[in-house]
């Protein structure tokens, strides 16, 4: 395994593009991935762990999901940040990559490095956090390189959280949180009141 710095892009993104696994520091935990587009890639990442996609920008989410104006709503007012967003799936997005779920959970990180990786990679990746089934969240280089010793390389850096994020359902048309995270399950009540939307 090679330790990586942010310095480090171009080759992390020369490597995913060669189908290679990275972990690396987010604005909540450590996460592992790979790049989407190649189910083979999936296949290696599920050996580690498989979860949800992790985005750049708007035109990458509506690459891959439905989005209606609820969601398209709490996309604009928490992401980036530490909030995941499951929506329904595109027909033309293979089920490979949700587990055979209608739905897709995404994320875009709060991360200026992590974002400007995925921009340079051109393409969404497929990442989870970066410890094994049942244990704790990664936080640090070490915890990750520990956690994950058979993947490609682990960038040194800081998780800015350390908390995993909050996830919302919007795959019915109705708000539901999966998970209460950073952001509190009130905070979004709020939010989607004032975007006129009822929760």
């Amino acid at each position: 395994m090679k330790k990586l710095t942010w310095d480090d892009t171009e080759e992390i993104v020369e490597g995913l593009n060669q189908h290679k696994i990275y972990a690396f520091p987010t604005d909540t935990v450590y996460g592992v991935g790979v790049a989407y587009g190649d189910l083979n890639d999936l296949t290696s990442l599920k050996h580690t762990k498989h979860r949800p996609m992790m985005v750049s920008n708007l035109e990458q989410i509506e690459s891959v999901a439905q989005i209606d104006p609820l969601a398209k709503w709490l996309i604009k007012e928490w992401m980036p940040g530490a909030f995941t967003i499951v929506l329904p799936l595109k027909q033309n997005v293979s089920k490979e990559y949700t587990n055979g779920k209608d739905t897709i959970a995404i994320r875009m990180p709060d991360s200026a490095k992590l974002l400007g990786l995925i921009e340079r990679l051109g393409r969404p990746m497929m990442v989870s956090s970066a410890n094994q089934s049942g244990e704790a969240s990664a936080l640090t280089y070490e915890e990750a390189a520990q956690a994950l010793p058979m993947i490609e390389g682990v960038v040194d850096g800081q998780c800015l959280g350390g908390v995993a994020s909050t996830i919302v359902s919007c795959s019915n048309g109705i708000p539901v949180v999966l998970r209460e995270g950073p952001i509190r399950k009130e905070e979004i009540i709020q939010s989607c009141r004032r975007g006129g939307f009822e929760w």
